[in-house]
């Protein structure tokens, strides 16, 4: 017998749009990659997100495009541009002067991460007279200006951590430093984040933690992302995007299905912000955000002409 209710009212039938949003892309790397972004930062501008943030490419190989990126979302919409900055291959003097710039260009919020090894496979070491993690970072950013500070969460633990208290304690300690939020790695079952936020306000952490949601667009560019960052993907994943890669519509159909469902579980325990990580491609996120009863608003954040 199933357990599910045939009379029960639709899925998302009493979501009240009560939610903030927020939109993560990545610096384009050719024209034709810039024109995608902005198509995309147009269309989920309306929806008048709370930040959108711009990532920042292993060993600062994208710093400068992050920096044109980031600035140029500051100064032709109203929606608040956050940047990332990592510790990596980067003294403190020359991550504090990339933070000064951001600030002059009128960016206010950072997502301050220490930053993966630029050669794959290696260990991270702390670039001889930089900072040396994401909670020096954070109190580095303290001391320069009021910026608002995102850092990041692991409810699966970050690789690198020896355990998951060890992981927790971390982000404590980003926190502590002057971080005001958490936005964690992706994941993809509810009770993953359950789990975690209440790990972390057992550990006294009381910063908001915003869950990271990764709509699946390629299941075996997820898999292998999964991988590099330690995140579980459930079996049932893989049955439901089966036989879908030469039909890329049908695919997009059920990620919207998968995440959307996903989200609404975790409205169901309480959550009210989410962060998607966009891959620079707005119809997903946007679907999304539409049933969970996210609409635009009257001239929210638009690209200004």
């Amino acid at each position: 017998m199933s357990n599910v209710d045939p009379l029960a009212p639709p899925l998302f039938a009493d979501v009240a749009g009560d939610i903030d949003v927020s939109f993560e892309f990545f610096p384009p790397k050719s024209e034709k990659m810039e024109e995608t972004l902005w198509e995309s930062v147009q269309t989920l501008s309306p929806l008048g997100p709370r930040f959108v943030s711009v990532t920042y490419g292993a060993g600062g190989t994208t710093r400068e495009r992050t920096h044109n990126t980031v600035a140029r979302i500051a100064r032709e919409t109203a929606i608040p541009a956050a940047a990332h900055l990592t510790c990596v291959e980067a003294t403190r003097e020359e991550i504090d002067q990339v933070a000064q710039e951001y600030w002059a260009a009128g960016v206010r919020h950072i997502v301050a991460l220490r930053g993966d090894s630029p050669r794959a496979g290696e260990k991270y070491r702390t670039h001889p007279g930089g900072y040396e993690n994401a909670a020096d970072l954070v109190a580095g950013l303290r001391k320069l200006h009021p910026f608002e500070i995102s850092v990041a969460a692991y409810p699966e633990c970050h690789p690198d951590s020896e355990h998951a208290q060890a992981d927790l304690d971390n982000l404590k300690r980003k926190i502590d430093a002057g971080a005001n939020r958490a936005i964690t790695q992706f994941f993809f079952e509810p009770d993953t984040f359950f789990r975690f936020r209440d790990d972390a306000i057992k550990a006294g952490i009381d910063a908001e933690i915003v869950p990271g949601i990764m709509p699946v667009m390629n299941y075996a560019s997820v898999v292998r992302m999964s991988a590099m960052c330690g995140t579980a993907v459930p079996a049932w994943m893989e049955t439901l995007f089966e036989g879908l890669d030469e039909h890329p519509a049908a695919r997009q159909l059920v990620a919207a299905t998968l995440t959307a469902e996903l989200c609404r579980k975790l409205y169901a325990g309480g959550v009210r912000q989410f962060h998607f990580y966009t891959l620079n491609r707005a119809e997903l996120s946007y679907a999304i955000c539409h049933l969970l009863g996210v609409r635009p608003r009257a001239a929210a954040g638009l690209v200004a002409a």
